[in-house]
């Protein structure tokens, strides 16, 4: 990494941000406040079912992640309004993207497919979709069919990689080889797909090196957009027997937000931060706990980054072939 410059430099900011947040994407492209309305339209996952491996990936809940999504015993449109109901007191006067988060959100036929996605399109105010998946769940026939949504709507692909590093991922079942997320991010972006690569900190056995190993490859790939997780230890996960068996060690707070903070400095400018911390439901929630307090989290990150003078992309070197 490069050293700080000498001489002072005005911050680069997004709007009030020193790095290229969601939010300000969103106001920026619609001009006015949207907002992800999270669903669970039934799915499962190869890596449950037996296709590629069973028991998922050992961090994954029993809601396939998708523990803040709709209710899975409402279709699609109930679940949507009853979702976005809730939401609208936060947010009274708003647009929605309709986000498709828990399990494996293109494992099904694409005619299954097309008519789970369509529903949410034809709800008012909806402006676009984002679909989570695996990247060894997009067949040609799916990519066609989210090619064709991405000319007609604001769509994101967001694919869960968490580390490149083998050894981790095998030590969490993720199921798939590092070459497999890059043949999912080229079937996409052939098509200009926009594509959210999604990251995990705090993996067992991942040192600060290792983890930023992982952002410096998601820096350099053809993605548009990332989203930091903090691993978050849930109950009833196969992941709590590796924690009982002292292979997993919590981050803690500080370590979080330097590792978030190095993370911004050599990313590129343009790339949309999606997230830098998530909440665990409290109710599973094991550890860390200081993850609770979201707002603290957030608020630390905004303040390291200050200390520091610094912004997303300061340290950013473009590759070079």
């Amino acid at each position: 990494m490069k050293p700080a410059p000498v001489h002072a430099e005005a911050p680069r900011l997004w709007g009030d941000k020193r790095y290229h947040t969601w939010n300000y994407h969103l106001r920026q492209t619609f001009h006015e406040k949207v907002f992800k309305v999270p669903l669970d339209g039934g799915f499962t996952c190869p890596n449950r079912d037996g296709t590629v491996a069973t028991g998922g990936c050992t961090f994954c809940s029993a809601r396939g992640s998708g523990d803040f999504a709709g209710d899975r015993r409402m279709d699609l449109e109930r679940q949507f309004h009853d979702v976005k109901t809730r939401m609208h007191e936060k947010w009274p006067s708003a647009k929605y993207i309709g986000y498709f988060q828990a399990y494996t959100n293109t494992y099904a036929p694409v005619d299954e497919l097309r008519e789970m996605y369509e529903v949410i399109l034809k709800q008012e105010g909806v402006v676009g979709l984002s679909i989570a998946t695996r990247p060894d769940c997009l067949p040609d026939d799916v990519v066609e069919y989210l090619a064709e949504l991405n000319e007609r709507t604001y769509l994101w692909v967001e694919l869960g990689l968490q580390t490149i590093h083998e050894r981790t991922a095998q030590l969490v079942n993720r199921a798939h080889d590092y070459q497999c997320y890059l043949d999912g991010v080229e079937k996409l972006r052939k098509h200009n797909i926009r594509i959210c690569s999604h990251i995990i900190y705090g993996l067992p056995g991942e040192t600060h090196e290792d983890m930023m190993e992982t952002a410096k490859a998601v820096a350099h790939l053809d993605v548009q957009g990332i989203k930091i997780h903090l691993l978050h230890l849930l109950r009833k996960t196969p992941m709590v027997k590796q924690y009982e068996a002292g292979l997993l060690e919590f981050l803690t707070q500080e370590e979080y937000t330097k590792l978030v903070v190095d993370t911004l400095e050599i990313l590129p400018p343009e790339m949309i931060v999606h997230r830098v911390t998530g909440d665990g439901p409290p109710d599973l929630l094991i550890g860390p706990m200081w993850s609770r307090k979201k707002w603290e989290v957030l608020n630390g990150i905004d303040a390291e980054l200050e200390r520091r003078n610094s912004w997303q992309g300061k340290f950013y070197e473009p590759k070079t072939t």
